[in-house]
């Protein structure tokens, strides 16, 4: 079909007919590479919250983008092209261009301005801010957020723990590299408050450990169905990141539940079922001790595909429900208990790697009952377990 000139246009609009004013869809090698530095901006800013910020301190490709948005609002050309598609109101923010840079908007040169040598692969690839394709598919997950439609439902709990955390009510802590992470815990990522609102069905990887899709609501008023394991991952790597301690405290162990109180997790007492021949022999002293919060169910499933369960089934042998403590410090507190029985195996996981499981221990059920007694009454510092006589003894040091 033939295209309207600005003279068809002019003769149509005497004779009273609306010409359509929307310009062709075609552009110029030039508009489309303009088109898609813009949308590779607001895909950062969908992703982030926020425009792209200028500092040292910041990701090379946050800076890249940075500068690329002062060049394209600078410029009216870039501006009367992208306009259309500024749906987020871009090219609004701000008047001038960061001083210091070319007119040019050509990403070589920019990066050339920002300091790194776009001709060297080698100078390109080895930036410390250049994540491996693995790390950036981690990072889109914890970052592909969007809008919480029904953010009202959660902003009050947000208002709640914030003033809960700037009385005492709450803390935060480091995240430890194996915590849990169960419905209705709160976190610190990215330098935003985090809401886990549900935890999906539990499931098994590729790489044999269990995994949950997630529902992840943010302070900002976004959402993320993130994995289980990358918001772990993201915790464990970000050194800012915690956790927030839920708002009670009381004793490390307070046995049976009293009014008010509120159920923290369970230490489960495991036996292997393992052909392992060391476990064969001893298998009615062979127990692995942790904590969980959520259901012992939940954390031994798929055991058999696990190198932390000896690679094979197991059977719940004992378990004692845990009222207002740390979990991370009470396991803490177990092993080093039993640290002098640790079980000295070394098994090979699924991909033939040798492993040497850490929570397996060469001690009989009675001691392990003997030491959640004494953690209820608050007498465990003064004993300590004796491997030749398999009990508790009185420390006498």
């Amino acid at each position: 079909m033939a295209r309207f000139t600005d003279e068809d246009d002019a003769l149509l609009g005497e004779l009273g007919v609306e010409a359509e004013t929307k310009k062709s869809a075609r552009h110029t090698p030039r508009e489309e590479r303009i088109i898609a530095g813009f949308e590779e901006v607001q895909r950062f800013v969908d992703q982030n919250g926020r425009a792209p910020q200028h500092g040292e301190g910041r990701d090379i490709f946050e800076r890249l983008y940075a500068v690329r948005l002062d060049r394209l609002r600078e410029q009216a050309d870039c501006r009367a092209l992208l306009e259309p598609l500024d749906h987020q109101g871009l090219l609004k923010e701000g008047k001038r261009a960061r001083p210091g840079f070319s007119e040019g908007i050509d990403d070589d040169a920019l990066l050339e301005q920002l300091g790194v040598n776009a001709s060297a692969p080698s100078e390109i690839t080895q930036l410390r801010h250049v994540r491996s394709s693995v790390e950036r598919r981690e990072a889109e997950e914890i970052a592909n957020r969007q809008k919480c439609e029904d953010f009202d439902r959660f902003k009050p709990l947000f208002q709640q723990v914030q003033l809960e955390l700037e009385s005492g009510v709450r803390q935060t802590r480091p995240f430890e590299l194996k915590a849990e992470i169960e419905p209705a815990s709160w976190f610190i990522v990215g330098g935003q408050k985090a809401y886990v609102a549900t935890v999906g069905e539990i499931f098994t990887n590729p790489q044999g450990r269990t995994d949950a899709r997630l529902r992840v609501v943010f302070d900002n008023g976004t959402e993320s169905n993130m994995l289980l394991r990358s918001l772990q991952r993201a915790l464990n790597k970000d050194e800012a990141g915690r956790r927030i301690t839920a708002p009670v405290a009381g004793p490390l162990f307070a046995g049976e539940s009293g009014e008010g109180d509120q159920a923290s997790g369970t230490i489960y007492v495991l036996r292997s079922k393992s052909d392992h021949p060391t476990v064969a022999a001893h298998r009615e002293l062979v127990h692995k001790i942790g904590v969980t919060s959520s259901s012992v169910e939940r954390r031994v499933a798929g055991a058999r595909l696990q190198p932390t369960f000896l690679m094979a089934d197991v059977e719940v042998i004992a378990t004692y429900k845990l009222f207002n403590l740390g979990r991370a410090k009470l396991e803490s507190l177990i092993h080093r208990i039993f640290a002098p029985a640790r079980l000295d195996i070394e098994i090979m996981d699924r991909f033939g790697r040798p492993i040497v499981p850490e929570e397996w221990f060469l001690v009989p059920l009675q001691a392990i009952d003997d030491a959640v007694e004494k953690i209820k009454d608050g007498t465990i510092g003064e004993y300590v377990y004796d491997p030749k006589q398999a009990a508790l003894v009185r420390d006498v040091r």
